[in-house]
């Protein structure tokens, strides 16, 4: 089974070393922007099939679980993910919303994590570059970070198409995500560049599929049950 038809993690085993590094990155988040919080978070990836999209689930998922009313858009309009992820129909969505208009909220679907809606990227529309550049998307986000405390969207890889440098600059910040042992030095810095050119903030990088050593579970796990504690 690949990690793209996964239930995310944070779901799966909360209390996993994965699941803590999520909360990890959670907290980095917050303290990256103490003065200017980030309220609307794109998450993307020079390249595919480096995670971006998992990565994107399981923080929406640990943010909601830190007590914050949050909303993941799946703006991944030519390889949409999250709806299988979530085990949804991806009915509706994004392009529905920019196509046709209408209520935000009548596109927001429940999960199974209290606090976190979804809205699935809906049918795959011929022209998706020109629906997340449109000034109907920016009113979209608009409306969406006006009635949540953060709405994260997984948006495709930056270097293979235009949609995400478009999305980019319509959000408070970028978040990197760098497959370990597949993204080249070369594809980081373009998608580095393009980002940087487009104007968007990015707030950083997550490095993703590292391989921890057998210690760093044994002094978590010894950390988790003495300390009692859970988030």
């Amino acid at each position: 089974m690949t990690r793209s038809i996964l239930k995310p993690i944070a779901c799966r085993q909360p209390k996993s070393p994965v699941s803590e590094a999520y909360r990890t990155l959670r907290t980095n988040i917050h303290y990256a922007a103490v003065d200017c919080p980030i309220k609307t978070l794109l998450i993307t990836s020079a390249g595919p099939g480096e995670g971006k999209s998992y990565t994107a689930a399981n923080l929406a998922i640990v943010m909601a679980q830190g007590g914050k009313k949050t909303l993941l858009v799946d703006c991944d309009l030519r390889k949409p993910v999250q709806h299988r992820l979530f085990e949804m129909r991806n009915a509706g969505g994004v392009t529905s919303l920019l196509a046709h208009g209408g209520d935000c909220a009548s596109q927001i679907k429940k999960t199974m994590v209290p606090q976190l809606g979804l809205i699935t990227s809906g049918p795959i529309p011929p022209n998706p570059a020109e629906l997340l550049g449109s000034q109907t998307m920016q009113l979209t986000i608009e409306e969406l970070k006006n009635k949540h405390e953060v709405v994260i969207f997984d948006g495709p890889p930056l270097i293979a198409v235009t949609d995400a440098a478009l999305l980019a600059p319509l959000v408070d910040g970028v978040l990197l995500v760098i497959e370990a042992g597949q993204t080249r030095i070369d594809m980081l810095k373009q998608a580095k560049a393009i980002i940087q050119n487009s104007g968007a903030r990015l707030i950083g990088c997550v490095l993703n599929g590292v391989r921890r050593k057998a210690q760093d579970y044994y002094y978590y796990y010894y950390y988790s049950e003495k300390s009692g504690t859970d988030d």
